[in-house]
Order: structure tokens, then sequence, then C-alpha cells
């Protein structure tokens, strides 16, 4: 029992030593750290000036793109068959950091255009892995001004419209996160949980809510059928569903209503919100069809509209006629749609499945189109109603993204 006695003493003894060169270790660290912050080459202004040697080096080097990024006129328009035009390309931003990673979702900032948050993750379901979200600044097109690793895949962005450093993000893994951009961490300053009712599969579109109930939210669609409300709350993250998509039965009227319900609920792959009318928004879902949705009945469809085949990737509102949206689907076909009217007033083949579709911010009748050949396609419907007035191949065979 003695040696059992001294043995433990000796073990406490060579502990607290242990404790003690710990303390003497961290003390270390943090005379070192208040060295360098007190080291004007490792200071705040000493970054900030760096940053802004950066930047001017970097527009010094580039001098021509840049000058043809706001003044650009190709004399060659002219002389080209058909009046067809041409995209110019102007830079190709890349990270270290998302090699090997597919981008699946480009968001320019409402306030600072100059700055653009883009998620990379992966669309093949059986090679999952981490995703990345790096924020480029046209100023400094070399790296990314800020860099956010996530435990999944990135799906999906959106900045805040009147908060422009938060950015809201959708996982692979169905998770919802918010990062604050000018905070110093890395972490997200919000999260979804299981406990928070986050969703069970990828989230494929998120998009804030702004309206002026003071209390910051934004909304998220996934394929697990339901379109979610979260709310920004002290500590956590809050959520109330907003919709299930329920899927409808092939022949209206028939009364097939419970097997219907068995089947379970539609895979939601992408919503818009209309702009005049806040409470109204567009779900497009797997299977092909588009609901038309109100924030205040929650549990059935305003209006179905039936025209595509196969899943819907994109539907999104004209910024300026709050009636007409345009949808862009996997079937090869983009519509153009009348809210009040349930068959689509145009319809346009690509011969190639659809990836995304995109609004001119600046013109009520052009749009952009992008293929998964790689081919970007622009229509402008009061130059020609039924040809694109440029098509390009910008990138090589992929699922790609126009914003």
């Amino acid at each position: 029992h003695g040696d059992t006695y001294m043995r433990d003493i000796e073990a406490q003894k060579e502990k607290d030593k242990e404790e003690k060169n710990k303390t003497k270790h961290t003390f270390e660290e943090e005379r070192e750290k208040k060295k360098s912050d007190s080291d004007p080459l490792y200071s705040d202004s000493m970054k900030l000036s760096i940053k802004i040697m950066e930047r001017m080096v970097n527009q010094n080097a580039e001098n021509e793109v840049y000058h043809d990024f706001k003044y650009w006129e190709d004399k060659s328009d002219d002389f080209r068959s058909g009046g067809l035009g041409t995209l110019l390309p102007l830079w190709r931003f890349s990270s270290e950091k998302a090699k090997r990673k597919q981008v699946t979702s480009i968001k320019w900032n409402p306030r600072y255009n100059d700055l653009c948050a883009v998620g990379f993750g992966s669309y093949d379901f059986s090679r999952q892995g981490t995703g990345v979200i790096c924020c480029y600044s046209l100023k400094n097109t070399r790296y990314p001004e800020y860099v956010f690793n996530t435990d999944s895949g990135v799906c999906s962005l959106d900045w805040h419209p009147s908060h422009p450093g938060l950015l809201a993000a959708g996982l692979y893994d169905g998770t919802v996160l918010v990062y604050d951009v000018r905070a110093r961490m890395k972490k997200p300053i919000y999260q979804s949980t299981v406990r928070t009712n986050k969703h069970t599969d990828p989230v494929w579109e998120v998009h804030w809510n702004n309206d002026e109930s003071g209390m910051l939210n934004f909304f998220s669609i996934s394929s697990d059928g339901r379109v979610s409300n979260w709310f920004l709350m002290k500590n956590k993250l809050e959520s109330e569903d907003v919709m299930e998509l329920k899927l409808m039965s092939g022949v209206s009227g028939s009364n097939e209503e419970d097997e219907t319900s068995l089947a379970g609920l539609a895979g939601g792959l992408c919503f818009d919100f209309n702009r005049q009318s806040e409470h109204l928004f567009l779900v497009g879902t797997e299977e092909g069809r588009i609901h038309k949705c109100s924030k205040a009945f929650s549990g059935q469809y305003l209006e179905t509209y039936e025209g595509h085949s196969m899943a819907v990737y994109t539907v999104r509102w004209n910024p300026f006629h709050p009636k007409i949206f345009i949808s862009a689907s996997a079937d090869w076909t983009v519509k153009m749609w009348d809210h009040t009217h349930r068959t689509p007033v145009m319809s346009f083949d690509l011969a190639q499945a659809i990836g995304d579709v995109a609004w001119s911010p600046t013109s009520s009748t052009t749009f952009a189109a992008i293929t998964s050949d790689g081919v970007v396609h622009i229509y402008d419907l009061s130059v020609n109603r039924n040809l694109q007035i440029c098509d390009q191949k910008v990138v090589k065979r992929a699922k790609t993204h126009a914003c």
C-alpha cells in the first residue's frame, strides 16, 4: 500500500510539473503574440497597406483588361452574319482551396458591386466531400478576399440585400449557415442543427427575406420537399416550415389522394419571390412542375404550371414585369410564362440540358441561359423573338451557372 501511495504522489508531482511548464509555455506564446501585435510589421494598418499595394500591382498588370471591362466595343460586330454578337472573357478566378471542386453557386454582392461569392461543392452524389466559399473582388482577381471552409459541399448562397456583410449558405447535407464576412472568424455565426429541424437533403437555394419586420430571416428549399423560413435569434437559428411540396397525381380531379400522400413530397430544386408582391413565390421541382405559392397559405398551391417534362433547375421572375417569369429545365427548354396563365407564353429549345437562366438586370427583354455543353445563349426578345443574339462556348462540358 505504501508503494502505491508513493507512486501516486510521484505521479501528482509529475502532473504539477507539466502544468507549470504548460503555463510557462502559454505565457511565452502570449508574449510572442503581444510582440507581434505591437510590431508595426504585423499591425492592421500594415495589412491594409499591403492589400492596397497588391491591388494596385494587379490593376497595373491587367490594365488593358480593366479598360476592356469598362469600355469594350467590338468593331467586328458590324460585319458578322445575322448580327450575332460575342462575349469577351475577362478574368479567370481560381483558388488552391477549391481545386477539383465544382462551382455550385455564384452571387454578386448587392452593395459592393466588385465583390462576388462563389460556392464550391460537387454535383456527384457518390463523391461528396467538404465545401469552400470564396469571395472574389474585381480589384484583385488573383486571390480571394475571404475564404470559408464548410463540412459539406456548398449548394447555394445569398447575400443580404441591406446588410452586405451577411452571407447565407445551403449545404449538400441539409445544413444552412450564416457568415459575417467582416468578422475576423472563419466560423459561421449561425448554423442549423437536427434540433432546429434542419433539412435532410441538399439545400438547393437560399434567399434572404427583405421584409420590414425587423427580424433577420431567410428562406431555403431542399430536395426533402420543404421550404423553410429561418430566423436569426439572439444565439440560435429558429425555423418554421413555409410549405411542404406535396406530390400531385397525374390526372387532375382523380380520386387518388391516399396514394399520393403515401408517395411523400416533391423534391424542391429552386424558388424565387416576386419583387412587387413579396408574398408570392414560385417553386421548381424535380418532376418538372412549377408551383405558385403564397407565404400566407402554407397548405396549398395557388397554381401549378405543367410544361416541363424533367427537373426544373431555375425559376426567375422578370425584374421589370411583375407577371412574367422564366424557367430552365433538364428537358432542353427555357420557357417564359405569365403567372396568370397555366401554359407557357414562349418556349426555346436549346438542344441540351439547361443548368441555369438569368434575366438581365438592365433590360426587361434580355436573358442568358447556359447549357450542359458549356455554351452561353443570350436572347433579346426585342431584337429577335426566335433566335439568340449570341451563343458562345465558355467552358468545357459541365453544369454551369449564370448570375
